[in-house]
């Protein structure tokens, strides 16, 4: 499992089918949507299965939109919906809840950037509910944001500055967004991740951080996450299965050459791949050219799914024109 860099359950998950050719023990897997929007909730059971798989035990849900590089509103606005309905299924808040929203990640690098992105967006009403509370009603709850940086930016880790704004403000919940790092192609810039077992900042690219979750902070953590990066090493793999299938295809028989590089161990490739690779890049993870674009699009509908799952009265139109 330590050979592929991946912060979804649902891809640990699968790796572990694929080599294994069984299900998981205490590990619940549904899956829901359409073609457009496909969800799977991987549901962690028990400490066996977590360590199987290299997640804490707690609920895992991937939204994935093959078409969200395609810019379009409607279906942008169509995730926001269903990203919100399922935030909502994980949390328990009442009227007078208050979140702090943290934007995980470094603001000076665009893949790592999104979380500080989302935060720009969030509607934040904190400081409206202390200070004039004859101006709003039940439709809005306290949201207070927060973009910490990262360690090499402020010398601090992030979970010490967490942890002490969460001591003054008390909030009741702690909701992290951050970069994750995929190991399938198709799903960076197409996927969002939300758990309620916290996050390990960093953990997909090999730089871990100390935990934010209910065990280290003594508040409840969701986790949002979008897949922006991949390993080299996995990224290599992929093109060569991509080339074999297609020189298959192309051949008129197929030939036992082919079939037998095709049936060689995945983990047996990523071995040779990394060997071959390392002496000249070591651990290098890679980001499509249109991620600036993509960035500035995926947090819009993160901080659209939040802003309507935080505010019970609040609906799309309302967020759009707060907003802008």
């Amino acid at each position: 499992m330590t050979s592929i860099r991946t912060d979804l359950a649902l891809e640990a998950t699968e790796i572990y089918e694929s080599k294994e050719e069984k299900k998981i023990p205490g590990v619940i897997v549904d899956k829901d949507g359409d073609d457009d929007i496909r969800i799977t909730r991987v549901r962690i059971e028990n400490e066996t299965s977590a360590k199987v798989l290299g997640k804490p035990i707690g609920n895992y849900i991937t939204i994935e939109v093959p078409r969200l590089k395609e810019k379009d509103v409607d279906l942008m606005e169509d995730v926001s919906r269903v990203l919100a309905k399922e935030i909502i299924s994980l949390v328990s808040l009442n009227d007078k809840s208050v979140i702090l929203v943290v934007g995980l990640g470094n603001w000076n690098i665009t893949p790592d950037s999104l979380g500080p992105k989302v935060v720009e967006k969030i509607m934040v009403t904190r400081h409206m509910t202390e200070y004039l509370p004859e101006q709003i009603d039940e439709s809005v709850r306290s949201v207070c944001a927060l973009s910490p940086g990262v360690l090499g930016i402020t010398g601090i880790e992030t979970s010490e500055i967490i942890l002490g704004v969460v001591k003054r403000v008390k909030p009741d919940l702690v909701i992290a967004i951050d970069a994750l790092a995929s190991r399938r192609l198709e799903r960076v810039n197409t996927t969002i991740q939300i758990s309620d077992t916290g996050i390990n900042p960093g953990s997909g690219v090999g730089n871990n951080r100390k935990e934010l979750s209910e065990k280290t902070i003594g508040v409840p953590v969701i986790a949002i996450g979008v897949p922006t990066v991949v390993d080299a090493a996995t990224m290599a793999n992929d093109t060569i299965d991509m080339v074999i299938d297609n020189l298959i295809k192309e051949a008129e028989k197929e030939t036992g050459f082919y079939e037998m590089l095709k049936n060689i161990n995945r983990e047996e490739k990523m071995a040779l791949i990394n060997e071959v690779l390392s002496p000249h890049i070591g651990t290098l993870m890679v980001t499509p050219k249109e991620i600036d674009g993509f960035i500035e699009d995926i947090s819009y509908v993160v901080a659209d799914g939040l802003n309507i799952s935080l505010h019970p009265g609040i609906h799309m139109d309302d967020v759009h024109r707060f907003i802008n």
